[in-house]
């Protein structure tokens, strides 16, 4: 007999979701983990960059505290104490999803886990391992015997993803680091070359500049995060060159190699050049972390990216074999990886289930932040839709003078013959929590009328979404109304 009804590899954010869920649900559930739970997002990714983003942003606010009226004297930060804080919120979360899976009934098993079969697993004692360089990453110890075998009659494979490798001369040198070898730093480098513009990159990208560090970002499309509405990325660069980072975008890196003392990097395309830094830290993306999970024993098949696919609960081509969250590379975002757990495991436990990808905001951590959730102008162009669109400034915004940050817009994609809200894109403060309406908007399928007409509180930094949407009708209140052009398609 199966020693467990549910057997779920990986206790991340998708993982220890589906492992409680499915004890609700009145499984039998064992997770197999190989680190502390949590999985990226807990010990890193979503929380411990953001909690040292925090204390960025805390600094960079005492520094101006004159333009509020209040005066501090030698301010300065201490990177050591910035890391506590941050290992210690860490822990406190870490211990929490810990505690949750004990008091849900979930037995944990700690260690690494390979198939022998579609659903039986061999668990092995946890090492530090080649596969994951450039981070403290673990998989079986080298030479390890397996503590422990496991048979479930489902399993649901949910390990996430790793910083993907940079296939460049010198990426393997000695300074060069990923995302997660970045948590290793013990200083601030007093200069840093970012390889990627995405998320990932530009989020360390502004906290080690708002430390004061000298940073270069290379990215190689024509903006930086460029999977937004091209008005966003074109904010955040002009925005990051009046903060005095350097952004090298249309660029690649050729190579990396030692000089002086320092990694020298080399810069192809129309800004070519060669910049030394201290550390080069790579964010160019990442992949499905199933190398070491003998996926091929299970029968499990992946796509040419490495990715497995599933169908809308989960499902993998194996029967009763699931996957969830980054490993399936629908969206590798934490929040995308809890529903997707939940889904796997109430589609388990025989409830009628599925998930809709349509609606997923996105966040990035940079200062200024960055939301999004739906068609970026580009996208919904492309899909065929005829449409207008319409921002507003937090320059015009009272709370925003009051806040002292009234850098950026949100900007509202809508149909041009219903005006539905299609997307909603946002550049300033606080955008990660704002984006909520924009995402609730288009679950609804509200239209810029029914935005325009619902009453928000004020001052609130959340007046910019009625804002825009009086705008996108045409009838903005505080800001001038736009110019008349021939032929429609925007109107603000």
């Amino acid at each position: 007999m199966p020693e467990f009804d549910l057997l779920v590899i990986g206790g991340g954010p998708g993982g220890y979701v589906a492992a409680i869920r499915a004890a609700q649900r009145g499984l039998t559930v064992g997770l197999a983990e190989k680190e502390r739970p949590g999985g990226v997002c807990l010990n890193w990714g979503c929380i411990p960059t953001k909690a040292m983003l925090r204390s960025a942003e805390v600094f960079q606010t005492v520094s101006a505290a004159a333009d509020f009226g209040v005066y501090a004297d030698d301010v300065r930060f201490d990177f050591a104490a910035v890391r506590q804080r941050k290992d210690g919120i860490v822990k406190e979360l870490t211990d929490g999803v810990a505690g949750l899976l004990k008091a849900n009934g979930v037995t944990v098993i700690e260690g690494h886990a390979r198939f022998t079969g579609p659903t039986t697993v061999q668990v092995f004692e946890a090492g530090t391992s080649p596969i994951f360089a450039g981070g403290p990453r673990y998989a079986a110890a080298p030479g390890a015997a397996a503590v422990r075998e496991i048979t479930a009659t489902d399993v649901i494979v949910a390990t996430g993803s790793v910083p993907a490798v940079l296939p460049v001369p010198g990426a393997d040198l000695p300074g060069v680091i990923t995302s997660d070898g970045a948590f290793g730093l013990t200083e601030v480098p007093e200069r840093i070359v970012v390889i990627g513009g995405s998320a990932v990159g530009a989020e360390w990208a502004s906290l080690f500049h708002a430390f004061g560090a000298e940073v270069t970002v290379v990215e190689m499309q024509d903006r930086l995060v460029p999977l937004e509405d091209s008005a966003i990325g074109t904010a955040l660069g002009r925005s990051f060159t009046k903060r005095g980072i350097t952004v090298l975008t249309g660029s690649t890196v050729t190579g990396i190699t030692e000089a002086a003392g320092a990694l020298r990097v080399a810069v192809g395309g129309p800004q070519a050049r060669e910049v030394d830094a201290d550390v080069v830290l790579v964010g160019v993306g990442r992949r499905p972390n199933t190398a070491a999970l003998d996926l091929d024993i299970a029968g499990i098949e992946t796509d040419a990216r490495g990715f497995i696919p599933v169908d809308d609960q989960m499902r993998t081509g194996v029967p009763h074999v699931y996957a969830i969250g980054d490993v399936t590379g629908k969206a590798l975002l934490a929040h995308v990886a809890s529903h997707q757990g939940l889904t796997a495991a109430d589609a388990i436990a025989g409830h009628e289930t599925h998930i809709d990808y349509a609606v997923i905001p996105a966040a990035t951590f940079t200062h200024p932040e960055i939301a999004s959730v739906g068609f970026t102008e580009e996208a919904a162009r492309a899909a065929g839709h005829e449409i207008v669109t319409a921002s507003f400034p937090f320059a015009a915004l009272g709370r925003a003078k009051t806040f002292g940050d009234t850098e950026g817009m949100l900007k509202i994609v809508a149909g041009q013959r219903h005006n539905e809200v299609l997307g909603v894109h946002i550049i300033g403060p606080s955008a990660s929590d704002l984006i909520t309406e924009g995402a609730l908007a288009i679950s609804i399928e509200a239209t810029l009328d029914e935005l325009a007409g619902t009453i928000h509180a004020h001052p609130t930094l959340g007046e910019i979404g009625m804002e825009a949407a009086l705008a996108g009708l045409g009838l903005p209140v505080h800001i001038a109304p736009p110019r008349k052009r021939p032929g429609g398609g925007s109107r603000a």
